[in-house]
């Protein structure tokens, strides 16, 4: 799934292409892919696209009202692991994976596809503050804004392992299992560490882990033309497992779970203790 600087770097590629075209139509090519009943599509034909952003793994698409006499439309976005929002040039009547499509007066388009057959990429209109309300109101702070404070309150409401944590999109918003793995590295924690139990060092390295990681990775999200593939992104331990390690030269080892694999360096990470590859047990005996 795209990650924050994935989604952002996306939605910086969209504004500098789509920013000032007016909306004509907005399709639903699945019955899926429109989550909200109002306002309707139609309220935003006219508008030209104002801007773009995200809210964590969320992409914005912003048309405001030229006259000033009605609130801001937002469309949001979620990709999910298989979704793209592409310019579309063909337009056909049923494409494949197809899920909505945006048509404007100049008659280009942008094309929400996911491939697969889950179907969960969708769209959210949304009037005023997308912020304010679904389906983004129960996130935590966006992962590359989040100030020492915060991360301290955000660690201290639960006690779960720190890989666990990062993950969970109502704490900080953003971070998927790749950026887990390598935020963890950086940081030289064990995923498995507990987050209550973590001293200043640590939360100290955790901060400054995640803004190292995630620059890197918007830096070369920004090189490219769309949304990369997982593989071909920066990584020190996320699909290196059974690698050396860059930095010790110790095998890069994993725990794995049915949805996510749990990327790490024993010595860089567990003081050289191999994880137990289950989840109940800490460290192998």
């Amino acid at each position: 799934m795209p990650e924050l600087p994935e989604i952002k770097a996306h939605a910086e590629r969209l504004a500098a292409r789509w920013v000032g075209a007016e909306l004509a139509a907005f399709r639903v090519l699945h019955l899926s892919a429109l989550k909200t009943y109002a306002p309707r599509p139609e309220a935003a034909y006219g508008r030209a696209l104002t801007g773009t952003g995200h809210r964590g793994k969320y992409l914005y698409l912003h048309f405001d009202d030229p006259s000033d006499a009605g609130a801001p439309l937002t469309f949001v976005v979620h990709l999910m692991q298989g979704g793209r929002l592409r310019p579309d040039a063909k337009k056909a009547r049923k494409p494949r994976g197809g899920m909505a499509r945006w048509e404007f007066a100049d008659g280009a388009a942008l094309l929400l596809t996911e491939a697969g057959t889950e179907h969960k990429a969708g769209v959210w209109l949304v009037a005023g503050d997308p912020g304010g309300g679904e389906p983004v109101d129960h996130l935590g702070p966006d992962a590359d804004t989040l100030t020492r404070d915060e991360l301290v309150r955000a660690l201290t409401a639960e006690n779960t392992r720190v890989h666990g944590f990062l993950r969970d999109q109502r704490r900080l918003a953003g971070v998927g299992r790749l950026l887990a793995n390598e935020i963890l590295f950086a940081a030289k924690l064990s995923p498995f560490a507990m987050t209550t139990k973590l001293d200043d060092d640590g939360i100290d390295a955790l901060l400054a882990a995640m803004a190292t990681v995630i620059g890197r990775h918007l830096e070369f999200e920004r090189t490219l033309d769309d949304i990369g593939k997982s593989a071909d992104r920066p990584s020190d331990v996320h699909h290196r497992v059974g690698f050396p390690c860059r930095v010790c030269d110790d095998e890069i080892r994993s725990v794995e779970y049915r949805r996510y694999t749990v990327a790490y360096c024993p010595t860089c990470q567990t003081n050289g203790k191999p994880l137990a590859d289950n989840t109940t047990s800490k460290f192998l005996k």
